[in-house]
């Protein structure tokens, strides 16, 4: 055990040496390093899938010992300064490396297969890897300093991961987006470090903890102060985990290949604030303002994250805001002290939602198969609809990932998720109530993405034209290809499609572009497939499932998804610290004075449970009622009552949802905010600094300099060649100054 503990140091250095490789590789070698360039997954995920192995069994010496290991190595000492390095081995640290190197490793091995075509294959593994030893050293790290060290590292990381396809400006903007937010946060979190620093004196965790406790005992500390600092700490956790109002970077973020949203910005980075937060809630559970402050963030960001993804049509930021949502219950939950809530609801939606995220990628994959790439129309759930008999095996995933962040048992989410919802109405009715019907509207947006992508909300009919024979007519498929020209009996109206309650009709002469609205709102009626219409012979491409790889990645998941929250059930009606997830976390609870949550009351779970799953259920009927799929048989279709459906259904659809859709829509207007209230006013500012400085500051000396050469110039005409003379002048200036220095500065 001790052997193990004095070992773990090596952790974070496990994985270092591909990238390092891939790097001498390129530089030295480029031709038989890219050649080889499949060979680099191996190591990849070889090493990861060391470090898995090393994290489980420091759990479960941890379940077994609850131990503790800090081990310090002296980096820079003097009289006034003393700075260490080290790592820190405990409960949190498990959890954390046995999340990064199980989803890390499945991401490996699902990019091995969707990254094999781009040409930038080997940079994309060399980025995921020292990405995945920034998260290591982050959660490994002893001291603020150190986390600060490897929390920029993580960071770098994401600019160049989002960046990945740099030659497009709008995943170019959107690494720069993410760069300037997060440095708003960490120069917060930099203020913060050094603040502590000043009323400690102290770096270290355990150190700065029992230090704090002691000033505010002995009241030997200002409070208000100290509240700063850790407000300013907490800035750090805003904008990594994207909380309101710092969120802004997460859905633009999306741009970057898929499998890196299912690592990054899904289970790993953006959990790097929830663990910050988590690590230090010592520190914050003694500064009640804090503690409201984070609750409340936390609440906000949970309603915000959900009403921004009920409109969204780009499957990547439906998910991103569905994201941004539940890490604001995780917020939440150690904003009211519930430490143990919180990473378990870290840990399900972790999996639950890297499973949904390469769902989507497998699904985007395939799309591109027929599309091109062409995020426009890859990723447009719209252009998605009646892909279950397609892609089945990517559809039950899907389903099953969408069930369990719904929280309906006995998925994973639904664990974590009520016991946050069931502490929330014993910290506040208010907060609860918000949090609950949040729920709902979590299964309102993530059925709509489901029905929209597999099940298809809309339906292309063909329809007998004007009933000529020997006419033709082109067939297009719902993924944007057209087939063959056919000969046929009948003649067809391709599209039926309602614009502002006006039916529009589009033939064989218009091209896909006009056929297509980009506003969902717009659209009533996808393709439908006429394979199986009589004589009619189409010649239509299908998506396609993924390749092994792929869907083993995400077979992996769906058992994480469908198991991973028994760690947190307990088997026994008297105490909580029966199940895996307390025990791991009981030094944690004892440390954080927790005891109560010791003792669980399964009659008011499951009482509080019932109510959140009955929300929910409501949530998927408002879902499906309004997103569900309209078939119509070509026999028995009347023309007419398919208008009058439609445009009721508009009628409807505007009439409950046209305020929310126009907020969720346009980003709750908070980009546009940004983008007039702080961009405009910082450049107008900046315009008027530089300005002031040419016109003024420069115009000082300048002026000094262009009168003395003026006045110079004028003199030297005056001068007659006689010394008496400059001397007489001379002396009568010194004798002016002499005066006005008198009576400015003696008299």
């Amino acid at each position: 055990m001790e052997y193990t503990h004095q070992s773990s140091w090596i952790i974070p250095f496990i994985p270092f040496p591909v990238p390092m490789l891939i790097g001498v590789g390129l530089v030295l070698f480029p031709t038989a390093t890219k050649n080889l360039r499949r060979m680099w997954t191996f190591p990849s995920i070889l090493l990861l899938t060391i470090v898995m192995i090393f994290s489980v069994d420091l759990s479960i010496h941890q379940i077994n010992k609850s131990s503790f290991y800090q081990y310090l190595w002296s980096w820079t000492i003097n009289n006034d300064l003393s700075l260490e390095f080290g790592y820190l081995i405990d409960s949190l640290t498990s959890i954390m490396s046995i999340l990064i190197t199980t989803v890390g490793t499945l991401v490996l091995i699902y990019s091995d297969n969707y990254m094999s075509h781009d040409q930038g294959y080997l940079r994309f593994f060399a980025y995921m890897t020292f990405f995945n030893t920034s998260m290591l050293g982050l959660v490994t790290s002893s001291n603020l300093v150190q986390i600060y060290i490897f929390w920029e590292l993580v960071g770098m990381c994401s600019y160049l991961l989002i960046g990945f396809w740099f030659t497009r400006p709008i995943a170019a903007n959107a690494c720069q987006k993410a760069f300037v937010t997060n440095r708003v946060g960490d120069f917060g979190l930099l203020l913060g470090i050094l603040g502590i620093y000043w009323i400690t004196g102290s770096l270290e965790f355990r150190d700065l903890f029992q230090i704090i406790n002691n000033l505010i005992y002995n009241n030997e500390v200002d409070i208000f102060f100290l509240t700063l600092c850790a407000l300013l700490l907490f800035c750090g956790s805003v904008a990594k985990s994207a909380q309101f109002p710092l969120h802004v970077w997460l859905p633009d973020a999306m741009e970057g290949p898929t499998p890196i949203s299912a690592l990054i910005h899904a289970a790993t980075m953006v959990a790097a604030g929830i663990f910050l937060v988590a690590r230090l809630l010592p520190l914050f559970i003694v500064i009640p303002s804090i503690m409201n402050g984070i609750a409340f963030i936390g609440i906000i960001t949970v309603i915000l994250g959900a009403t921004l993804a009920i409109a969204q049509k780009d499957i990547k930021k439906n998910l991103a805001y569905s994201t941004m949502s539940q890490l604001g219950y995780m917020m939440l939950a150690l904003g009211m002290g519930s430490y143990r809530a919180a990473l378990f609801h870290l840990i399900t939606h972790a999996y639950s939602k890297a499973l949904l995220f390469l769902g989507s990628g497998s699904i985007i994959h395939s799309m591109e198969a027929i599309v091109g790439y062409s995020p426009d129309k890859s990723q447009n759930m719209v252009l998605m609809g009646g892909l279950t008999k397609h892609v089945s095996i990517t559809k039950t995933a899907f389903l099953l990932g969408t069930l369990s962040l719904c929280g309906i048992p006995p998925f994973a989410c639904f664990w974590s998720k009520d016991e946050i919802l069931n502490d929330s109405w014993l910290y506040s009715p208010i907060l609860a109530i918000l949090a609950c019907s949040t729920a709902g509207l979590t299964a309102f947006y993530m059925f709509r993405m489901y029905l929209l992508v597999f099940e298809g909300y809309l339906n292309v009919h063909f329809l007998n034209f004007n009933g000529k024979n020997n006419s033709s007519f082109y067939s297009i498929s719902l993924w944007g290809k057209e087939g063959k020209k056919v000969k046929n009996k009948m003649n067809f109206l391709i599209l039926l499609r309602m614009n502002n309650n006006e039916i529009t009709s589009f033939f064989r002469n218009n091209t896909y572009s006009q056929q297509i609205n980009r506003n969902v709102k717009n659209i009533t009626h996808l393709f439908f497939d006429s394979t199986k219409m009589g004589t009619i012979k189409t010649a239509c491409l299908y998506p396609h499932e993924s390749d092994n790889t792929m869907r083993f990645s995400m077979l992996v998941l769906v058992l994480f998804t469908l198991f991973v929250g028994t760690i947190g059930i307990s088997f026994s009606q008297k105490r909580i610290d029966s199940d895996i997830l307390s025990k791991l976390l009981i030094p944690f609870i004892d440390l954080l004075s927790q005891n109560s949550q010791n003792f669980v009351d399964w009659y008011e779970f499951f009482t509080n449970a019932i109510f959140s799953v009955i929300i929910s259920f409501f949530g998927i009927v408002i879902a499906s009622f309004f997103y569900r799929p309209i078939y119509s048989d070509l026999q028995n279709l009347n023309l007419l009552n398919l208008f009058e459906k439609s445009i009721t259904k508009k009628m409807v659809a505007d009439t409950i949802i046209n305020v929310i859709y126009d907020w969720s829509y346009n980003r709750g207007y908070i980009d546009t905010f940004y983008e007039f209230f702080v961009i405009v006013s910082i450049r107008k500012l900046s315009k008027f600094y530089y300005f002031f400085d040419r016109q003024v500051i420069d115009a000082i000396p300048n002026g000094i300099g262009i009168t003395s050469f003026f006045i110079g110039e004028t003199i030297k005409y005056v001068g007659g060649g006689r010394i008496s003379s400059y001397i007489l002048f001379f002396i009568f200036f010194i004798l002016i100054f002499l005066v006005i220095w008198y009576y400015l500065f003696i008299y």
